[in-house]
């Protein structure tokens, strides 16, 4: 038997207006709960689409999408999301937005740790949303959605206006939440080498089409980055991501479909050789998306 699913979508597509373009198209993919996804790909190859529709905030074009086995709309209340703009409404105080994230979440939330993490950022509870910083915005927008203890945290470019300093205080939080709720996290970020150490699923759209999805060691290990002499080198029996050569050097990613020569240097590729590859080369074909299973 086949066990939930935090998202699970199948020929998901989404097209803004009758005559406009595609902004997702035929993503098909299954996501396992507690885990943390990396979604990442090029501006508009519908990273936000993807979450606002996963959110309940758009309904699809065609295809379907289920959130923790219900529709999206269904499962709101055991969804959170932060938006890459962080809207807030700027009138209101810090406090008063906890307050309100308290009054709209009573059955679930948990008002120490929107507290702490205020705190954490030395933010003075009368301070007006207006007169924050971005920063200090994207606090106070991560607090309502932590202390809603979400079972699935959907983040738009969470960490795209914080220092270096406060991304990795921010990362260590949310790491920190997966490990002690069983959160799953889905964020979607532009820094692939910050995931790298955080993030166990990977999910890369490009085009609006699903080009990568799965545990990002299994996908590591699929694939080889391989070097070699030019000359002694027929990448024709593999599936070739990117090839460059260099002088009388070659170097590639591929999915080898066979055993590689011993004459060959070869090794997994880090998550952001992964991933720049398929950005880099968008006509590369596709991996195929391999679905997980818990077996009752």
């Amino acid at each position: 038997m086949t066990g939930t699913a935090a998202i699970e979508a199948a020929a998901l597509g989404k097209r803004f207006g009758r005559r406009g373009g595609w902004a997702l198209r035929d993503c098909a993919f299954r996501l396992p709960a507690g885990r943390v996804c990396a979604v990442v790909g090029p501006n508009g190859a519908g990273k936000s689409t993807l979450l606002a529709l996963t959110a309940g905030l758009l309904a699809p074009t065609e295809g379907s999408i289920a959130v923790l086995g219900e529709r999206p709309g269904a499962a709101r209340e055991r969804v959170a999301y932060v938006a890459q703009d962080k809207p807030l409404y700027t009138q209101l105080t810090v406090a008063e937005t906890l307050r309100m994230g308290a009054d709209l979440n009573t059955d679930r939330w948990d008002a120490s740790v929107a507290e702490r993490i205020v705190a954490d950022g030395d933010l003075n509870p009368k301070s007006g949303i207006r007169s924050l910083s971005g920063g200090q915005r994207t606090r106070v927008a991560l607090a309502l959605a932590l202390a809603k203890r979400p079972e699935l945290l959907l983040l738009d470019e969470p960490m795209a206006d914080l220092d270096p300093l406060a991304r990795h205080e921010m990362m260590g939080l949310l790491m920190a939440q997966a490990a002690e709720s069983g959160t799953t996290i889905v964020m979607s970020s532009h820094v692939v080498a910050e995931l790298e150490n955080s993030c166990d699923h990977l999910l890369l759209i490009g085009d609006g089409r699903v080009r990568l999805a799965g545990d990002i060691d299994d996908l590591r290990d699929a694939h080889a980055l391989v070097s070699a002499p030019a000359d002694a080198v027929d990448l024709d029996a593999h599936t070739v991501v990117e090839s460059r050569t260099t002088g009388r050097q070659l170097t590639a990613l591929i999915r080898p479909a066979s055993p590689l020569p011993a004459g060959w240097q070869a090794g997994p590729p880090s998550l952001e050789e992964l991933v720049l590859a398929y950005l880099r080369n968008p006509a590369a074909p596709a991996a195929p998306v391999k679905t997980e299973e818990t077996v009752a």
